[in-house]
């Protein structure tokens, strides 16, 4: 394992560290504690607050997003690995101001199970909150069980706009809806061509010949729906779109926004060259494309590969997409 960190045991508090260092005008650890990180922008009173949690080696998801305009809070678990109710309950109480919490976070089995008993915990101290997973990857499970699949990187549309919902003082309900509104309207589907390494585990998640692609795995190294030969980034473009659009109702006229997300070590450029061709098979459809993010905005440590991230825009959905944030890795101040 080569990797640049001094103990595989000190990664998830040193990465903290950094962040702090880094970043400290905007963020803050929860009483020195390493798993839980708050934002430091100024709040209104009767604010609903919005909470994630999390395993770390996904940055910047979950921990690049706590800031102005999108998350209050984030609890952070080992590599991978979900953190405790009692760090999420931590996280919950220091994002109430007054008006509830909405939790929000990806559909995977610890994380579910661990907040439902965060937010029975929270609800003794009189709390109230909601939750919302994000169940946007098509490869992980049918359409006729939707509610079985995996939250991916469609997790940041929804931090983005649940905020910006937030920010203009909505209720807990009716920002819960806008954060459900968002999970049923984002489809996303990845292709890797290596896997990555856990620090503590010191082996590839999964193993994949030189020449191969696995379509549709998850960002921990969960099984695909094929292994393929390598294909070129037209073809790669068209396979996760065919099978998104597959999958959610758009007509011409419509408005998406895309998301071209690299999972840890491939080129900008080669995102780049991808989000090329999903632009060209949009725009055949006379479907348009608003504020587009191509980047890293969910990783899996230095996994080779990319996601390809749909949101299906109304006017709603459009106008909070475009409202302010500033997080530490995330701005929109211009917008």
């Amino acid at each position: 394992m080569r990797k640049i960190i001094n103990a595989p045991e000190a990664f998830v508090e040193e990465t903290m560290e950094g962040i702090i260092a880094a970043y400290g005008n905007q963020v803050k650890l929860l009483d020195g504690d390493h798993r839980v990180l708050l934002s430091n922008a100024p709040v209104k009173k009767g604010k609903v607050g919005i909470v994630t949690a999390g395993g770390s080696g996904h940055l910047p998801v979950f921990l690049g997003y706590v800031g102005k305009g999108m998350l209050d809070g984030c609890a952070v678990g080992n590599v991978f690995a979900s953190p405790s109710a009692q760090k999420m309950v931590d996280a919950i109480k220091a994002s109430d101001f007054g008006s509830g919490v909405l939790c929000l976070y990806g559909n995977y089995g610890g994380d579910k199970m661990n907040f439902d008993m965060a937010c029975e915990m929270c609800a003794f101290d009189d709390i109230v909150t909601t939750s919302v997973r994000m169940t946007d990857d098509v490869a992980s499970a049918s359409k006729e069980d939707i509610h079985k699949r995996r939250g991916v990187a469609g997790l940041v549309y929804a931090f983005k706009i649940a905020g910006a919902a937030a920010d203009k003082m909505l209720n807990l309900d009716e920002v819960t809806k806008v954060a459900q509104k968002v999970v049923d309207n984002t489809r996303s589907m990845g292709v890797a061509l290596s896997p990555c390494i856990v620090p503590e585990a010191g082996s590839p998640t999964f193993s994949i010949n030189d020449d191969e692609i696995e379509v549709g795995m998850g960002i921990h190294g969960e099984p695909g729906i094929e292994i393929r030969k390598m294909m070129t980034a037209d073809d790669i473009a068209d396979t996760i779109l065919g099978k998104i659009l597959e999958d959610m109702s758009l007509l011409s006229g419509d408005e998406v926004s895309v998301m071209v997300n690299g999972l840890g070590a491939t080129p900008i450029e080669e995102l780049l060259i991808v989000y090329r061709k999903v632009d060209l098979i949009l725009k055949e459809r006379g479907i348009s494309i608003v504020m587009p993010h191509i980047g890293e905005f969910a990783t899996s440590m230095e996994m080779a590969g990319l996601s390809v991230t749909v949101l299906k825009l109304d006017a709603e959905l459009k106008a909070y997409l475009s409202a302010p944030a500033s997080t530490p890795f995330y701005t929109n101040a211009n917008k």
